[in-house]
């Protein structure tokens, strides 16, 4: 039976503490240090009322860790939670969870990469926690591992009285990890910004079905500024114009886009449209012109520090299509070798050794900025970004809430973050493409002036944006 009914049935939803007979450092507890935010609260209540499932949909950057591992210790007090295991997508973001593992009393076992760094321990501890040996155990775990026979197996184990948290989890909707989720488990809780997945409504509803729905409150980018969870910021559009060359590729795609929109009925199978989407998203991504917007920016920023700089996978030459993370070497070079700028690169092929290095260097000022691609858009805490530029971005929602949420994280002496954001200008194509250029821009759009209006600048932003408008005739968005 689920742990929340056995102790419902027993107490009318009202818990006893729970009393561990054998003393021990390893049981979540909230460090003194932290308040938990009327919000955070409400979250946790309501993740109890619904029986200990859910789904917690809050800006990136407002808590959701610290609010899930409230609602585990609090489990541990009132119905002996035995096994906390966290799931989540990137090893990086063990190395977070451990962290924060930590601060609440935590040294869980980091189940990753080498099975033989954990399998036997995990085993052992298991067993201790069954036999009454050990009263909690924590795992961090990531989905790569997860789906591997080394964990499930591993999983017929674990006690009733398991909370599983899948973070990042809209990533657990697609097939193969929703079907290596354990089923005994009962209790479940999910943390995403945007637990809906892109273009995946069965995705989304398997998740939902698995982890519960999302729960009240939901905290919006707006909600956390005001409740102080997240920082001010200025935003300062930047209109970039494609040259020639890209203008002339560019119409070439946007009119076969049209052909594409106009023979394909379920647009979300149309493999022919996504890959020439992406192919011209990536084109505006690499547009040469904003290394040009780059340099005129940075020139009177040489003496800032703290900043992200955000670069897309395509080349910024006319063999764009055919070069990875061109965009970011020439970004690189551009602000370090011609500029002076302290900077170094920040890849999925950076180490978590060496990413943890760059981290520390970043916060103490040696690197006065970072050149990063996507892998800093889902969990990553480097809370001491003032300043973000973005060069490029993909047409995902989601991308631009993990990234805002990135830079609008406190930290101590940072009153405002400053977001400097490259839009590229649609070059005149007729009006064959104009009607079809119009409705992909509309989405789009109204992310920017999302932004836009949150922000303490925001008169300023929007006269900005109101050019792109007039264009395209999209003065009601």
């Amino acid at each position: 039976m689920h742990p929340l009914a056995v102790a419902e049935a027993k107490e009318t939803y009202q818990f006893q503490s729970f009393s561990v007979s054998k003393p021990s450092t390893d049981f979540p507890r909230i460090p003194s240090l932290i308040q938990l935010r009327h919000y955070q609260q409400q979250a946790i209540t309501n993740w109890f009322a619904n029986r200990g499932r859910g789904t917690l949909k809050m800006a990136t950057g407002s808590g959701k860790t610290i609010t899930a591992l409230a609602i585990a210790t609090e489990l541990y007090q009132k119905i002996g939670l035995q096994v906390l295991l966290v799931v989540c997508p990137y090893c990086h973001l063990v190395i977070q969870w451990e962290r924060e593992c930590q601060q609440f009393n935590l040294e869980p076992i980091l189940a990753f990469e080498n099975v033989r760094h954990w399998q036997s321990q995990l085993s052992t501890r298991l067993y201790n926690v069954q036999a009454g040996n050990q009263p909690f155990l924590s795992i961090i775990t990531t989905n790569a591992t997860l789906i591997t026979e080394g964990f499930q197996s591993q999983l017929k184990y674990f006690p009733d009285k398991t909370l599983i948290i899948g973070d990042e989890a809209h990533n657990l909707g697609s097939p193969r990890l929703e079907a290596s989720l354990p089923r005994h488990l009962g209790l479940r809780l999910a943390l995403s910004a945007t637990p809906e997945r892109y273009f995946d409504d069965q995705g989304t509803d398997v998740l939902f079905n698995y982890f519960g729905p999302v729960l009240q409150p939901e905290l919006t980018l707006a909600d956390a500024i005001e409740q102080g969870a997240l920082v001010h910021y200025l935003y300062y559009p930047i209109l970039v114009e494609l040259t020639a060359a890209e203008a002339k590729v560019y119409a070439k795609l946007t009119k076969r886009i049209g052909w594409a929109l106009a023979e394909e009925e379920d647009l979300k199978k149309n493999d022919a449209l996504t890959s020439l989407l992406m192919q011209r998203a990536r084109l505006i991504g690499a547009a040469a012109n904003k290394l040009t917007a780059l340099r005129q920016l940075m020139i009177n920023r040489l003496d800032t520090y703290h900043t992200l700089f955000y670069c897309g996978d395509g080349s910024v030459d006319t063999s764009w299509s055919n070069s990875l993370n061109s965009q970011l070497a020439a970004v690189t070079r551009l602000l370090g070798s011609e500029l002076g700028y302290r900077i170094n690169t920040y890849t999925a092929q950076t180490s978590i050794k060496e990413r943890e290095q760059l981290r520390h260097q970043f916060e103490a000022g040696e690197l006065q900025g970072l050149v990063a691609i996507r892998c800093l858009d889902e969990g990553v805490d480097i809370p001491a970004i003032q300043t973000a530029v973005i060069l490029a971005s993909s047409g995902n929602p989601r991308q631009f809430i993990q990234r805002r949420g990135r830079v609008l994280r406190p930290h101590p002496g940072k009153e405002r973050a400053t977001v400097f954001d490259m839009i590229v200008l649609p070059p005149d194509l007729g009006r064959e493409a104009w009607e079809v250029e119009r409705n992909l821009l509309k989405k789009e759009l109204k992310r920017f002036l999302e932004f836009a209006d949150l922000a303490d600048n925001a008169e300023e932003a929007r006269s900005k944006l109101l050019e792109l408008q007039k264009r395209y005739g999209l003065l009601e968005v």
